[in-house]
């Protein structure tokens, strides 16, 4: 049966557009947010407006939770009163991003209760959010994954089922590492050819055909690093879980620290 009901439980900046985009699709789609701003918002945007994340449980078949940490996860998934709400074959995704050990728990407790849950960490960023194209990483059961394709569809350009619980999160932060690994390196050869009186934006162009292209040099300057700390915390957790040395993703943490958005466009005056 295709589904046609879907929920979102966090209607920040990334939330409210997939909510717009899915609402935008067709969907029937019932948002709850703790804050007044993005409630308004959403609602402007079409979407039905729940009292309590259990409550979103009443009106979905497929719920997107997009807050901020992994307690805040727990709290929505396992403390609300979702699960209890939700009908039997229903499916919990969860596209914040989370440790793997997490998206695992969700997905063992999820399944007491009938439900399906899927770990569906997004990337590419805000403007990929904005356009409706984001690259959406999910992992868990592949049933569970046909079921919420279509909604994640809505708001992903490319939904693909990357292996079992915990995968999808294991792939978004293999991708942050080289992410963050990337964009060290651009800020320093950037920050050179700066220093030599290169001009940059010429500079970059030009690199676009060569074989040190990548994506971050691409859109150099609309790139954050906002959650490079948080990214790479996740990844250095994962790397001492697996008792595997990391100098180069540990080198990068340390220079992430100091990077920023003013300093990156400075390089293009």
């Amino acid at each position: 049966m295709t589904v046609r009901t879907t929920g979102i439980v966090g209607l920040g900046a990334m939330g409210y557009q997939m909510a717009r985009h899915m609402v935008n699709k067709g969907f029937a789609v019932t948002g709850y947010d703790i804050a007044p701003d993005p409630i308004q918002k959403a609602r402007a945007a079409g979407v039905a407006i729940a009292n309590s994340p259990a409550e979103v449980g009443d009106n979905a078949e497929v719920v997107i939770v997009m807050v901020a940490t992994d307690t805040q996860v727990e709290d929505v998934v396992l403390r609300s009163g979702l699960l209890d709400r939700l009908a039997k074959g229903s499916v919990i995704c969860v596209a914040s991003s989370t440790s793997v050990e997490t998206a695992r728990d969700l997905e063992t407790a999820c399944a007491k209760h009938g439900i399906g849950c899927l770990d569906t960490p997004v990337v590419l960023g805000q403007e990929a959010a904005d356009n409706g194209t984001l690259t959406i990483f999910c992992g868990g059961d592949e049933d569970a994954f046909n079921k919420a394709k279509p909604a994640l569809s809505a708001f992903g350009a490319n939904v693909m089922h990357v292996g079992r619980s915990g995968s999808g999160q294991l792939t978004k932060t293999a991708n942050n590492m080289l992410l963050w690994a990337c964009m060290v390196a651009n800020y320093e050869v950037l920050s050179l050819a700066k220093k030599m009186d290169a001009d940059v934006p010429k500079l970059i162009a030009a690199l676009a055909h060569s074989s040190g292209a990548n994506w971050s040099l691409a859109r150099w300057g609309k790139s954050t690093g906002k959650w490079a700390e948080k990214d790479m915390d996740v990844a250095m957790e994962l790397a001492q879980d697996a008792k595997m040395p990391v100098p180069l993703a540990a080198l990068v943490d340390q220079l992430m620290k100091g990077m920023n958005q003013e300093k990156m466009k400075a390089l293009l005056a």
